[in-house]
């Protein structure tokens, strides 16, 4: 017996039918232009710029008044093809009016339309190298850091770093920067490199659990667009809008960024041979005579740097530091160096030392073991423990000095033997500029040296960090033990003159310890430095515990 159905029923299901194949179809085309929005918004990767044709300028006019310019063209590889107006735009209103500035290209994508593999490995991306990635946890490299710091800013966040593509974004969104005011324009773009301010946003709103210790001076290392604005040393000077100032000077500085640290750091657009420009490097080695490498005599005759001044408006300005042959321990000792950027007091008088002091953008130049000596004799501390109250150094990337009298240092080899080195491309030959550890790289590092397997390598490697790792954890240890002493012998009531005695060793313990979680290898680049260190550290903590303990039994044996 057939069943016979209702014609309105077959009707209606044919509508539903109808129904749901729109709503399927609106949603894949929701979905779709969802993924074009989000295709839009990731960016691509870094591409190699195109050479873009200019017209020339006549170059001995600008020598007439550049005679120092005409000098590094004269001496380097771009006397032949490099023309000013590649790099210098609205040249004709400056020979008309030499008041009226020709506008100078500082971006990296116009050294990178020559040098296009360069720039490609600039900014390309280390995924494996994480972000974000907090030096202060249980698992990280400094446990107890905040105890042992507070209430310094770094308190706040204490990150890995990243590549010299991320340098500014990750200065700018760092939690003890600005106030949180700076952030991703969302998470998403954690990962893109380029011009800053497509990556960031000024919210203009301030976070709580937040610092405001950035200051114009930490901007120098992290771009190079500020070069032709920043005076030397960041003194005031008449002739340049820039100088040495607080957060808010900085905020507004940050503002009229938009480069990492780019080519012209440390190779001269005007010769390409290899340069400084980083003041308080060029004040350290020529003016006060450090030589550029203060504990090898020989090697700082082999080894030189010749500051050039600038002129503007009839007054020097602004310095660069010309090699007289290439040393990337220079090169990255502009950033990757123990320095002072911020104001701080002088520990025997208890002023305050402001921005307005050259000491607010030092060099100190020495190595772990003289560092307390050194800032002693220029009467500067940056901060004073919350408990102790002893006076206390922040110490920022001392890898350089760290390299120095290492087995690899005095082997010959440069930071840019193990973090940039030679690569070959289709059978052509340049230097790798992505700036990431040789774990990375193991066959164009450790293996040109070393006969051992990729697999091998890193075994040898982890056993030094492992190794070092574990005295910076015994370090922070017998430091947190100084410091729960000191309250002890707080409540106990003993002397001020007593705990005067235990602060200084304090002081050593925390230098001789804060160096190895400063620096970014982990002992790797001189494991026997680390450990003279480290065990001088435990040995600074537990003398001050003893002047202490003995002082609360006398307390206790007096009662």
């Amino acid at each position: 017996m057939a069943l016979a159905l209702n014609p309105n029923l077959l009707g209606g299901l044919n509508m539903m039918k109808k129904g749901w194949i729109i709503l399927l179809s609106a949603f894949i085309v929701m979905a779709l232009a969802f993924s074009m929005a989000m295709a839009q918004k990731e960016k691509k990767p870094a591409q190699k710029p195109k050479a873009v044709a200019v017209k020339s300028v006549d170059e001995a006019v600008c020598f007439g008044c550049h005679p120092e310019v005409q000098k590094l063209v004269g001496s380097g590889k771009h006397v032949k093809g490099v023309n000013c107006a590649l790099c210098h735009s609205e040249t004709s209103a400056h020979l008309a009016d030499s008041a009226k500035k020709p506008l100078t290209r500082l971006d990296l994508e116009r050294c990178g339309s020559c040098h296009q593999e360069q720039f490609r490995t600039l900014m390309e991306v280390n995924l494996k190298s994480k972000a974000k990635l907090e030096k202060s946890t249980t698992t990280s490299r400094s446990p107890t850091f905040d105890k042992l710091m507070m209430p310094h800013g770094f308190t706040k966040e204490h990150a890995e770093p990243r590549s010299h593509a991320f340098m500014v974004t990750d200065h700018m969104i760092i939690d003890r920067g600005y106030g949180g005011r700076f952030q991703l324009r969302d998470w998403t773009y954690i990962d893109k490199t380029g011009k800053v301010w497509d990556i960031i946003a000024d919210t203009g709103k301030e976070l709580p659990q937040t610092a405001k210790a950035a200051n114009t001076v930490c901007l120098t290392c992290k771009t190079s667009d500020h070069v032709l604005k920043w005076p030397y040393m960041g003194d005031p000077n008449p002739n340049t809008p820039l100088k040495r100032g607080p957060n808010p000077e900085a905020i507004e500085m940050a503002k009229m960024i938009q480069n990492p640290m780019g080519c012209i750091h440390c190779h001269d657009p005007h010769s390409a041979g290899p340069r400084v420009i980083r003041d308080a490097l060029i004040e350290a080695v020529v003016d006060r005579g450090e030589g550029t490498y203060p504990y090898d005599p020989q090697k700082s005759k082999e080894v030189t740097i010749e500051k050039i001044m600038f002129k503007r408006g009839g007054q020097e300005f602004r310095a660069i530091g010309i090699l007289n042959k290439p040393d990337s321990n220079l090169m990255c000792a502009q950033c990757h160096v123990e320095y002072n950027c911020n104001p701080g007091f002088n520990p025997q008088t208890g002023a305050a030392i402001g921005m307005d002091s050259r000491l607010s953008n030092y060099y100190p130049w020495v190595n772990v073991l003289d560092l307390q000596k050194r800032y002693e004799s220029v009467g500067f501390k940056d901060f004073k423990h919350a408990i102790t109250g002893a006076a206390l150094t922040k110490i920022q990337h001392p890898e350089v000095e760290t390299l120095w009298g290492s087995k690899h240092e005095r082997a010959g080899l440069e930071c840019k033997d193990c973090h940039m080195p030679k690569v070959k491309k289709k059978g052509k030959e340049y230097t790798f500029h992505g700036q990431r550890s040789a774990r990375y790289m193991l066959k164009d590092t450790c293996l040109k040296c070393h006969p051992w397997t990729a697999e091998q390598a890193e075994y040898e490697v982890d056993a030094v960090q492992n190794y070092i790792r574990g005295k910076m954890r015994k370090a922070e240890f017998a430091l947190g033990e100084l410091i729960n002493a000191y309250t002890r012998a707080k409540d106990f009531g003993v002397s001020e003159e007593t705990l005067k005695e235990a602060r200084k060793e304090h002081d050593r313990a925390h230098i001789l310890w804060e160096w190895w979680t400063a620096e970014n290898s982990d002992g790797f680049h001189n494991p026997e430095m680390a450990r003279q260190s480290l065990a001088e550290s435990i040995n600074a903590s537990q003398k001050g515990i003893e002047i202490l303990n003995k002082a609360i039994s006398q307390k206790a044996t007096a009662k």
